[in-house]
């Protein structure tokens, strides 16, 4: 009868045993997953910086409705403005849109050249 409940008490505690080696593991892995997550590095915000070289000027600027970042470039002597885009998706950047600033100078000035219209007459009574 003693060796019966030696061999219980036996089983209780190798049983008291595996429950605290599962929790100290699963505590163990909870630590490191709280440790990744606290210590990963902030990303690197450049919205609204710029910078000039030679003849390009470089400037940074958010889309907010598609939540994008654009690299905007201005090549002075071509007179050209060019906007670049990460896609996430394909790990490259693309070219979001280029515009000519010689044609949008021209645009510009051909629509203040022309003489605006009379205003229309109010249909209202004046008073």
């Amino acid at each position: 009868m003693r060796s019966d409940l030696q061999g219980h008490s036996h089983r209780s505690v190798d049983s008291k045993d595996f429950v605290i080696g599962i929790l100290s593991t699963t505590a163990a892995i909870l630590l490191v997953g709280v440790l990744i997550i606290n210590t990963r590095p902030e990303p690197a915000w450049a919205d609204g910086m710029t910078t000039a070289g030679g003849a390009y000027v470089l400037t940074v600027g958010g889309v907010s409705i598609a939540d994008e970042e654009h690299l905007y470039v201005l090549d002075t002597p071509a007179e050209r403005l060019v906007a670049y885009r990460f896609n996430a998706s394909r790990q490259q950047i693309e070219i979001a849109q280029g515009i000519e600033l010689t044609d949008l100078r021209r645009a510009a000035a051909q629509s203040t050249s022309q003489p605006r219209g009379k205003r229309p007459a109010s249909r209202g009574r004046r008073p």
